[in-house]
């Protein structure tokens, strides 16, 4: 399938490269594609929070980790279909604005977890000025390799909520094999969740 120029990234390779120490944060991981990236770059560890048919709550839940843990960086890594069906809960965000809390959109065009229709970002929407419409005052639109560094401080280095929107090919996500059992989920996150507060 030939994508947009607009939508160039590897992801495989760019959403690693962003990330960089995924250790680094607290994540909560949207559904499909992005839910295989980061579970595949961390070997599914129990600080990421990976979700599956749950759609729209990604950028929620970080946003109430964020305020439960204010000593913690919070990143979400979203995708855009998973982001456009709540995508109001960037207006929460950008008016409580935390800190620490980081909300990165893998934006392939499609709805991975559906069938691969056609998302509205493949027709025009963009995430990125929905954000900055929201209130979110720091905000990156990437799509070429040389733009990742300075989007990876900035959702490291960020004193507010800060908005990454990553273009990339619509491609598939590396593969793994998930454990999609959610009370296994909660509980491993959860121990990972106190482990840090006691540490």
């Amino acid at each position: 399938m030939d994508a947009p120029p607009d939508f160039a990234l590897d992801r495989n390779d760019a959403v690693p490269r962003l990330v960089g120490r995924h250790e680094d944060f607290l994540v909560v991981a949207g559904l499909a594609g992005a839910a295989r990236d980061l579970t595949w770059l961390s070997d599914d560890a129990p600080h990421v929070f990976a979700l599956a048919g749950a759609m729209g709550a990604a950028t929620a839940m970080g946003l109430g980790l964020a305020l439960a843990r204010p000593d913690r960086r919070v990143l979400v890594v979203t995708g855009d279909g998973e982001l456009l069906m709540n995508v109001g809960t960037l207006a929460t965000a950008a008016v409580v604005n935390p800190p620490n809390l980081a909300i990165v959109c893998v934006d392939n065009g499609h709805y991975g977890e559906t069938g691969f229709q056609k998302s509205h970002t493949s027709l025009g929407v963009d995430l990125e000025q929905m954000a900055i419409g929201a209130g979110i005052r720091t905000t990156r639109s990437i799509n070429r390799t040389d733009q990742i560094p300075e989007a990876s401080r900035l959702i490291r280095e960020g004193n507010g909520t800060s908005f990454v929107l990553m273009r990339v090919q619509p491609n598939e996500s590396a593969p793994h094999k998930r454990d999609l059992d959610p009370t296994t989920e909660k509980l491993r996150f959860r121990s990972a969740l106190i482990d840090g507060q006691e540490g």
